[in-house]
């Protein structure tokens, strides 16, 4: 058996690769898939020290090759006016150095390309915010979609009704931080620093973000507006709007969403038996050895799951190794778990 075909599992696991030393951890702790995206405002995680020129890239897709695995080049933000150029070049590009997929969120985007590439495969970003059957047809229709990836407000009864409805590949989020917004819908952000993740690729853009010492504790400030105040006993999260803590009728606290992590480890059977193709794990930005655990962890967990089947738990090592890297320390099965569905 080659290396390539051992890479063939029942369900991908599709991995975060932010920097070329975390593809390369990825790809050789398990992972079936990576998504790397471009520098500049082309992707959804526009930060400095992130992100592929076309040098790296192609070493990293040659890497991947070698050993089975697949790369998709995250093009998941709507290009405005003075960006579209920009945007096509990319997927120009992705082309070229024989990407093995593009994941899109703009109508216009996947126009051109299948178009001017029609034989690249199209996978449908979480950005594009597709919820329902109908909406993944749509772009299948029209597009040539292959795989759609669903945002985390899904159900996984609702995930499984979506799965027999349509012929595209559903793939969905196992593990990483979560939001409280629905992907590709959130615009929080541009009301305090003028952009938002869907048009410049970044929530809480590093260029408005503060860090202040003072008598009361470490501050982080967004273009200004205070997001939330530590302790020297508390550990610092990059500053978001939603993750703050705010000063309600007297009250200081997280708002709007507690910082916590998505872990999908207790229903994995029940995604598995439903038909979804890929678990993601979320965290581009996240560290080589970061994403070499997580992916060691998942892949023992998916091999194990699919091996076993509906009466697969998950073992108290890979929970309890998991839960070390959870935001906040915690971990939630988020909209996965509606007991009354």
């Amino acid at each position: 058996m080659s290396r390539s075909d051992e890479r063939k599992h029942l369900v991908e696991l599709v991995c975060p690769a932010g920097t070329l030393p975390a593809l390369r951890a990825a790809v050789d702790h398990g992972a079936d898939a990576v998504y790397i995206g471009f520098r500049g405002e082309s992707n959804a995680r526009n930060f400095p020290g992130l992100n592929f020129d076309a040098a790296e890239a192609a070493e990293g897709i040659e890497h991947a090759h070698a050993r089975g695995a697949r790369v998709f080049v995250a093009l998941n933000v709507y290009p405005q006016s003075e960006t579209w150029t920009l945007a096509t070049e990319t997927i120009d590009q992705a082309a070229a150095l024989q990407a093995d997929a593009l994941i899109l969120a703009d109508p216009g985007l996947m126009r051109y390309a299948a178009e001017r590439h029609p034989h690249l495969r199209l996978h449908l970003s979480v950005q594009g915010s597709a919820t329902n059957w109908r909406a993944i047809e749509f772009y299948r229709r029209e597009f040539g979609i292959q795989r759609a990836v669903l945002p985390r407000v899904l159900s996984c009864t609702q995930v499984a009704r979506l799965i027999e409805r349509t012929s595209v590949e559903i793939e969905v989020f196992g593990f990483g931080s979560l939001c409280v917004m629905v992907e590709g819908r959130c615009a929080l952000s541009s009301y305090v620093t003028g952009q938002s993740p869907n048009t410049h690729g970044v929530c809480s853009p590093a260029h408005a973000v503060r860090w202040l010492e003072t008598p009361e504790g470490l501050e982080s400030r967004l273009n200004g507006v205070l997001i939330d105040r530590y302790s020297s006993s508390e550990a610092a999260g990059y500053p978001t709007l939603c993750k703050g803590r705010f000063k309600v009728e007297g009250h200081t606290y997280h708002a709007i969403e507690e910082p916590t992590s998505l872990n999908a480890l207790d229903v994995l059977p029940t995604l598995i038996q439903s038909g979804v193709k890929a678990i993601k794990v979320e965290g581009r930005q996240r560290s080589p050895a970061y994403v070499a655990y997580v992916t060691q962890l998942l892949r023992r967990a998916l091999d194990e799951c699919t091996s076993v089947g509906a009466r697969w738990s998950p073992p108290t090592e890979i929970v309890d190794g998991l839960d070390k890297l959870a935001e906040g320390r915690t971990h939630t099965l988020g909209a996965y778990h509606r007991p009354w569905q």
